[in-house]
């Protein structure tokens, strides 16, 4: 049988920046998955915020 190879895919959170600057209460966070060997750096997708009611930009977070 082959040896499984390490899996490229990964879970990742983004995280809003407008939202966490803001002081608001409550967090806007979306789960989604990247491939590490395509975007070695953090990832950043405009996302909707429902609290803010509008898109914004969501960052990848450790």
């Amino acid at each position: 049988m082959a040896k499984k190879s390490k899996e490229a895919r990964v879970q990742v959170i983004l995280e809003c920046t407008e939202h966490k600057n803001s002081g608001l209460p409550g967090t806007s966070r979306y789960i989604t998955t990247k491939n590490k060997k395509n975007t070695p750096g953090r990832l950043e997708l405009m996302k909707y915020n429902p609290i803010l009611k509008k898109r914004t930009l969501h960052r990848e977070i450790k």
